[in-house]
């Protein structure tokens, strides 16, 4: 009884991680390609793309050890 509630808390979180991880992973692709494209991009925006492509690596760390797969 209690080993099935895990079970459906544990799916249902890794499902908010993949979701955040996409949003993570799409605002990091805008924050770098920005900064590519501008010919002198400010230190606030290489900042903030640096800041971007570090919360996405510590989520992809995360579903990693969680040994998150995404289902098709």
């Amino acid at each position: 009884m209690f080993f099935k509630r895990k079970w459906w808390l544990r799916k249902e979180f890794d499902e908010k991680l993949l979701e955040q991880l996409n949003r993570l992973k799409a605002d990091w692709n805008n924050q770098k390609s920005l900064v590519e494209k501008s010919f002198d991009p400010s230190p606030e925006a290489v900042s903030q793309a640096k800041l971007a492509e570090a919360k996405y690596f510590f989520l992809f760390k995360e579903a990693k050890q969680r040994k998150v797969r995404v289902r098709m």
